[in-house]
């Protein structure tokens, strides 16, 4: 396994069909060499569902994990985070991916049908702006820009970059953005636009990245964002903007958001774990100890930012609630 593979995120099919990629390995070590629980070899499914922006983390963790476990099928689906989060409240899945965190309807849905959970961050994310290359009129955007662009007041009227900052061109804006069901799409609208869900309508929205990314990549006034693994696995198709968040402008970085300049699209990642899963089920349990011993090395296959040092000290407390 070669770490462009473990880097790669999920492709267009594999979106398509809700599809799980399931996991086989070369075997090996035992999975106490891992960080996992160690005793032999187990098998059997682990199911997680939910955001395309953590996907590629929660990919790049079963393919580490199949090293160990090859027994295990560990499978990656992207029904977005409010997606994801409908089908882990209905016991559909041990794990689900989110890019915010839950919601406090989401988490009564869960407590109706019982299913107790514990929220993990896992990762940091630079959500991450981005034009098609031949922009070279736009480098910094502050967030009022953006919500002139972006805000439910600019549907049908803010529609070319002029109209943006009267020293853009007059080239028409090509919108690119999550749907509905996304944690990016609710994180971007609260920090953006001042309320979550507040948004025009009329651009091209997917729940596949992918699908954003060529968006961006086919029109020279495109204008797209979405977690920043996705920019750095197309930076010769894409040019991420600047923010400029009141103390200038900064570009989207592991460096900038681990020490609070990227603001305010910097954000938290998780993992939700349901607690029966965990204590019932050994190939679930032996999963995510493997994925919270081995976070760093995870972040790092999959380009994502790592924890700092406070929020791995909280990652391990929380985990260890999955016992109790």
């Amino acid at each position: 396994m070669t770490l462009s593979t473990l880097r790669r995120p999920l492709g267009p099919v594999a979106v398509a069909c809700a599809a799980a990629v399931v996991l086989a390995a070369c075997g090996g070590q035992s999975s106490d060499a891992a960080g996992g629980a160690g005793g032999g070899q187990i098998s059997g499914p682990v199911r997680i569902d939910g955001s395309s922006t953590v996907a590629p983390l929660s990919q790049a963790a079963a393919e580490l994990y199949a090293e160990q476990q090859p027994g295990v099928n560990v499978t990656v689906a992207t029904s977005g985070t409010g997606g994801g989060f409908k089908k882990f409240c209905a016991g559909e899945t041990d794990i689900s991916d989110a890019s915010r965190a839950i919601k406090d309807e989401e988490a009564a849905a869960c407590r109706a049908k019982g299913i107790e959970f514990i929220e993990l961050q896992v990762a940091n994310d630079a959500l991450s702006v981005v034009v098609n290359p031949a922009n070279n009129w736009a480098n910094c955007l502050t967030p009022a820009q953006l919500a002139t662009i972006w805000g439910p007041q600019a549907e049908g009227k803010v529609t070319t970059w002029r109209q943006v900052d009267p020293a853009f061109p007059n080239e028409p804006l090509a919108l690119f953005g999550p749907g509905t069901d996304s944690g990016t799409f609710d994180y971007f609208t609260d920090e953006i636009n001042g309320k979550e869900g507040a948004s025009r309508t009329d651009y091209q929205s997917s729940e596949d990245d992918n699908v954003l990314v060529k968006g961006v990549e086919g029109a020279r006034g495109a204008l797209g964002y979405f977690g920043y693994t996705y920019y750095e696995e197309n930076q010769g198709k894409l040019k991420a903007l600047q923010i400029d968040g009141g103390n200038g402008c900064v570009a989207p970085s592991a460096e900038s958001v681990q020490n609070g300049t990227y603001q305010p699209l910097a954000r938290p990642l998780f993992i939700y774990v349901n607690k029966s899963a965990y204590q019932t089920k050994p190939q679930v349990k032996d999963f995510v100890e493997f994925y919270v011993g081995q976070d760093a090395k995870i972040a790092q296959a999959a380009q994502f930012v790592p924890l700092n040092a406070e929020q791995k000290a909280g990652l391990t407390s929380a985990a260890a609630k999955l016992s109790g």
